[in-house]
């Protein structure tokens, strides 16, 4: 999610290269993203954390405590983006202290391609600059909105991990056409172009999806045949449920 951050920054603009800097305790890293963006590489968290202005923490939720600790006073007033999934706002500014500012963000992967789905909220002390920067930041990715933080585990749950819920239609999708003959290829591609197309019906008409499925559900005709079987398999009730577990499981990393 780092990569993709400071990739979409760049190009888009937003900020120039020499203008970041990032730090990984894994050297090899830091020196990838910065051979292929052009940004300049932190010697350590607290070298990093007293050169900018604002800083992305992009770590595990087990890593994300001590990565601020070893931050230390270089956060005061300083403005600290968490793309840790879980991790409260209250227990960032009880680690972080009083004088610096946070907004949590809930990013996902295809921000690599620039598709992202985000949302964040801002904590006590962040001001409505700290929200643009971080919704410019956000929008050269994909798509952002900002929300109460009590909304940020579902977002999870939802955008964050639905994804992997959309790749699996996918590759079921792909498999029943090879089932019925396609080459894996080929039915691969249909697939995978079906479900972009279909997004974009919906993101672009702003028809709500029930009707849109009516205007290609014919009576009598082969698509109520497999909506039917969907129906009796309770996928939809499935990928409910999947939202569910995800969004109270992020719950748990939380605590």
């Amino acid at each position: 999610m780092a990569t993709a951050l400071v990739g979409g920054v760049v190009e888009a603009g937003v900020f120039p290269a020499e203008s970041i800097a990032v730090y990984d305790c894994y050297p090899a890293a830091a020196e990838v993203l910065s051979k292929k963006t052009g940004v300049k590489i932190a010697a350590s968290a607290a070298d990093l954390a007293a050169e900018v202005d604002a800083l992305v923490l992009a770590v595990k939720p087990v890593d994300a405590l001590s990565a601020l600790r070893d931050a230390g006073d270089g956060l005061k007033d300083k403005l600290v983006i968490s793309i840790v999934a879980g991790l409260s706002l209250s227990r960032l500014e009880e680690t972080g202290g009083a004088e610096t500012r946070f907004i949590r963000v809930m990013p996902n992967t295809p921000a690599l391609i620039r598709q992202g789905a985000a949302a964040f909220a801002r904590g006590g002390s962040a001001t409505e600059a700290d929200a643009e920067l971080v919704q410019n930041i956000l929008s050269a990715v994909g798509r952002a909105v900002q929300v109460k933080e009590v909304l940020l585990d579902a977002v999870t749950g939802l955008s964050g991990s639905g994804p992997a819920f959309v790749y699996l239609v996918i590759e079921a999708l792909a498999d029943g056409g090879v089932l019925m003959g396609l080459p894996r290829d080929l039915a691969l591609q249909l697939a995978a172009q079906t479900v972009a197309g279909s997004a974009a019906m919906v993101l672009n008409t702003g028809i709500h999806p029930a009707a849109l499925k009516d205007q290609v559900t014919s009576p009598g005709g082969t698509t109520i045949a497999g909506v039917e079987v969907l129906e009796t398999a309770a996928v939809r009730s499935a990928l409910m449920n999947a939202v569910r577990a995800a969004t109270e499981r992020s719950r748990q990393l939380g605590a």
